[in-house]
This record gives C-alpha cells, structure tokens and sequence, in this order.
C-alpha cells in the first residue's frame, strides 16, 4: 500500500493567525498587550506555543523565562482550543488533491506536532478529518517527530504492515523526521518558509497541491 502522511500546521493549512491570536491573548492575560503579528510572525506560529510565547516575552522584556512560558503554555492551548478555527483555511487546493490521491489508492494519514485532540477538533472543523485513516499528534505517543517512530506508526495505521510512505512538511524536522525513517519528503513552498525549503533538499518541492498526486506516484513507483 502507498501512503501519503501530511504534517498540519503549514502544510494542509494555514493555522498562523489563529495560533499568535492565542498566545497573544496569554500576554494581553498580563497587561503587556500583543507583542505578535499573524503574517510577520507565521514562521515562528508554526514551530509552536512554546517558540511563540518565547519569541513575545523576547520583545516585551529582552529575554523570555522559561518559568514563565511553562505557566502560560497550557493557557495558550486552552485559548487555542476556543479559537481554534477563526481565521485557518486549507491551503488552496487541498480538498481536490486528497479526493483524487484516494481515488488512486493512495492511503492518507496525519502525523503533526499539534496535540491529537486539537489536530483532530481542527480537521473535523476544516471537514477533512475523515480523509485520513491515521492521526498521530504530539502527545499520541512516548515520542514526537523529528523521532521516526511518530511517522512509521502514522504510516502503518493509515496504509498497514509494510506501507511504502512519503511525508508531506513544511520544517526541518519534517526533513529529519522522513530522512531518520528512510522515506521520501516532500516540503511545501507556499508556507510561511517559502522557498527557503528548497535548501533543505527535499526529494520534491510543492508549489501547487494539484501537483501532489504526480510526485507521490513518481516517489512511490506503481501501485
């Protein structure tokens, strides 16, 4: 079975205004307004609450305490689990691309950074989230991506024992993550990074989801 694993946070959507929205609120919480900007900070919104809350205290007071992010961090969440779909849209062309990768018989499935309970709220309330026979997140298992274990298992459960996977991302640690299991990446370049993905020499860039079905099959040979 050929399996198609997608990170979330940049790859499938663009989640980065609801995200600084929550930490911001975290901040406003202690009387220093919003130190964060939904487009000039994306970057930082999609490598997560704790990067976003240390970049904010950063700016307020010239260093971030690491004391202070522990405590605010489950507020962050709790923000974002109220918001969690205001402002997020699937990228352009992603309800198309899955529809038509199923319909080649490709298996799809999920393996984020985001809590499994927030990525799964926010899929259901994208209308996604029964594309994808797999959903790993952050706290569904001991480890995390950039640990191969999270994809394998994402892969497996989604396409079965001895799935060929690819991994759609948009980070380094996408890149790490498919590189430590052996798989191929594929990293976006309309996310906040850009065209910056390419210097991490993925095995193709995506520019356009509607050119996802062709590189899976180039990537993953007949089915």
């Amino acid at each position: 079975m050929r399996t198609v694993i997608f990170d979330l946070d940049g790859t499938l959507a663009d989640t980065a205004a609801d995200l600084v929205a929550a930490a911001n609120a975290c901040f406003r919480a202690r009387g220093a307004g919003a130190p964060l900007d939904p487009e000039a900070d994306a970057a930082t919104a999609l490598r997560g609450g704790r990067a976003m809350l240390r970049l904010g205290y950063e700016r307020l007071d010239g260093q971030a305490d690491e004391a202070r992010i522990d405590a605010d961090y489950p507020r962050l969440l709790a923000h974002y689990d109220e918001g969690i779909a205001r402002q997020t849209l699937l990228y352009p062309g992603v309800e198309d691309t899955l529809a038509r990768l199923a319909a080649d018989g490709f298996a799809l499935g999920i393996c984020t950074n985001k809590p499994e309970l927030l990525a799964d709220k926010l899929l259901t309330a994208l209308g996604v989230r029964d594309r994808f026979a797999s959903l790993i997140g952050a706290d569904t298992l001991p480890v995390r991506k950039p640990d191969p274990e999270a994809l394998r298992v994402a892969a497996r459960l989604a396409g079965g024992p001895g799935t060929r996977p690819l991994l759609v991302g948009d980070t380094i640690t996408d890149r790490d993550t498919a590189r430590a299991a052996g798989v191929p990446i594929v990293l976006v370049g309309f996310g906040p990074a850009g065209l910056d993905m390419a210097a991490l020499a993925p095995d193709a860039m995506l520019d356009d989801f509607a050119a996802l079905p062709a590189i899976a099959h180039r990537l993953l040979g007949a089915g």
